[in-house]
């Protein structure tokens, strides 16, 4: 950025009376809340991200320096819940993200699941069923186990953990038996979102994640 362009003094020192003005805000709408989906407390968090990240930019434009606090996924938050008050259902969605990083471990694991399957059914043959297609283990692997032991378990099946998110939504009714299973995300609306828990390597490293109420943060 060239000489002309950079903030002023006063233009950061105004930011800064901006973060001040926001905190102040945002803990008033805390003590005051009406409930749990208050919209005044989302207002608050949202007005208070916006002039944290203002600050940022002004601070680092004009003295190169920036500040302690992040606040991740701020542009990309939640909008307000429009979902019941009292949901009769609710739907989790979860998405997992993992890099193939050992593929021969993989396919070793699986293998031997595939072999146990088969001497617990006392069928004949004795040829490999996974082979070398790592498309072949991850179908064994998540046929086997439960993608929360997975989870737990990542680092024994060759896999990496990248990005991860889950989703809370409030549904006025249970689907019926079938209904959603051709397109099962289609539908997912962020404003029926009551919480979501996201864990990401963008994070600091201190930090697990981020638990996103519909008009609250708690970090």
């Amino acid at each position: 950025m060239s000489d002309a362009a950079q903030p002023t003094a006063a233009e950061v020192r105004a930011a800064a009376e901006a973060v001040k003005a926001a905190l102040d805000r945002h803990l008033a709408a805390v003590e005051n809340r009406s409930g749990e989906d208050d919209p005044a407390v989302y207002d608050a968090f949202n007005a208070l991200a916006t002039a944290a990240e203002a600050y940022d930019e002004r601070l680092y434009d004009r003295y190169d320096e920036v500040t302690p606090f992040e606040i991740p996924g701020a542009d990309d938050s939640l909008p307000p819940y429009a979902g019941p008050e009292e949901p009769n259902a609710l739907s989790v969605l979860i998405r997992r993200d993992y890099a193939v990083v050992e593929p021969q471990r993989l396919l070793a694991q699986t293998q031997r699941i595939a072999d146990l399957d088969r001497g617990a059914q006392e069928l004949p043959g004795s040829a490999p069923v996974v082979g070398a297609s790592v498309h072949a283990a991850l179908g064994v692997l998540f046929g086997e186990y439960e993608p929360d032991e997975i989870a737990s378990r990542h680092k024994e099946f060759g896999l990496e953990e990248g990005d991860s998110t889950l989703w809370v939504a409030a549904a006025d009714e249970l689907p019926e038996p079938g209904e959603w299973l051709s397109m099962p995300f289609d539908q997912a609306d962020p404003q029926r979102v009551v919480c979501r828990f996201d864990v990401s390597s963008v994070f600091d490293e201190d930090d697990l994640g981020d638990f996103e109420e519909t008009g609250d943060l708690e970090e």
